[in-house]
């Protein structure tokens, strides 16, 4: 018999990985985020993407 992965079921599973070079300022930013709103960094990227797009989609 085959192993199975097992985790919590999802809609909409993250199987994309992105790796990209920040500077200092946005790291401490993006640290600060994730403390504040107590989500992970990665949350925070997704939440970003999602607004800056949803502001694009307005003009």
């Amino acid at each position: 018999m085959a192993n199975k992965k097992i985790g919590r079921p999802t809609n909409a599973p993250k199987n994309k990985t992105i790796k990209f070079r920040i500077d200092d300022e946005t790291d401490k930013k993006l640290r600060y985020c994730s403390d504040e709103l107590n989500i992970s960094k990665s949350e925070v990227l997704r939440k970003g993407v999602h607004k800056v797009y949803d502001d694009l989609d307005k003009q």
